[in-house]
């Protein structure tokens, strides 16, 4: 695929360890389920800036990216940074509301993701 229109992109938040949580856990999806992700973020890519239903803001620079998977919701906690998404948590949505471990995970790599760039 060519890169031409691309607006941001996509990069694995990693921890100070050599980590890639986000990478980590779409292993453990099926192939169906990481192919729907893969193009809703693609999608994000190339559409940036975009909003609902693909795109939500939770908060000052975090959004989610809202995939629609076979089992559930799927979703995708990024920041942007230039031109960079930065993947920062991922998860399967069992519920109304985002889970406040969840924000709370997705705040503390972001903010570990901003100090690193300083």
């Amino acid at each position: 695929m060519s890169d031409e229109g691309l607006v941001l992109f996509a990069v694995f938040y990693r921890t100070d360890a050599g980590n890639e949580p986000v990478r980590e856990w779409l292993k453990q999806l099926t192939k169906e389920q990481r192919k729907v992700i893969g193009e809703d973020i693609n999608v994000v890519q190339f559409g940036w800036p975009l909003g609902m239903p693909l795109v939500r803001k939770l908060e000052a620079d975090l959004w989610e990216v809202r995939s629609r998977i076979g089992t559930g919701i799927a979703r995708v906690l990024f920041t942007v940074g230039g031109t960079r998404m930065v993947l920062l948590h991922g998860f399967i949505k069992k519920s109304q509301r985002t889970p406040q471990d969840v924000l709370m995970t997705a705040r503390t790599r972001l903010r570990n993701w901003q100090k690193a760039r300083l």
